[in-house]
């Protein structure tokens, strides 16, 4: 990391980042050459040092197609935009937080994982109060998890 003076390198600050973050973008190898980024909903675990992120689509589709060809991705969230601009001397920046980082993919097909990963997912939007989502759309959702080998956390705060 170029600045390493914005870097975040305590696992808590980084899963309080993550915990703030409502989209995470996933880069597949696409098969013409080019990058294909999907942003997606998650669900995520942490465990000791260990981070897993869950998602959920179709059966079928691109998404399904590029992660069968190769399951490794690059993944990125940020949360936190605030707009600085500094009309006098022309100056303007974007404060923020982010974490980024690569792992592989693998498909769910154990009927109670992809039930504790849908939920884990679900009532993470519904922090008030757990979701019951409809448990028929279980066989027919795909499910996966992002096992995350490395990742890096930035925050660029305004000085107070």
């Amino acid at each position: 990391m170029r600045r390493t003076d914005r870097e975040v390198t305590d696992l808590k600050e980084i899963q309080r980042i993550i915990a703030e973050c409502d989209v995470c973008r996933l880069g597949l190898k696409d098969l013409d050459g080019y990058p294909y980024i999907l942003p997606l909903n998650f669900g995520y675990k942490f465990e000791e040092e260990r981070t897993t992120f869950y998602f959920h689509s179709a059966m079928e589709g691109k998404k399904q197609e590029l992660l069968a060809a190769d399951c490794h991705v690059a993944f990125e969230m940020d949360c936190r935009h605030l707009l600085h601009s500094d009309r006098r001397i022309g100056r303007c920046t974007m404060h923020y937080q982010s974490v980024m980082g690569r792992g592989h993919v693998s498909f769910i097909t154990d009927e109670a994982e992809k039930l504790h990963a849908l939920t884990l997912l679900t009532d993470r939007y519904h922090p008030e109060d757990h979701f019951d989502f409809n448990t028929a759309a279980i066989p027919r959702t795909s499910v996966y998890k992002l096992e995350v080998e490395n990742l890096t956390a930035k925050n660029y705060a305004p000085k107070k």
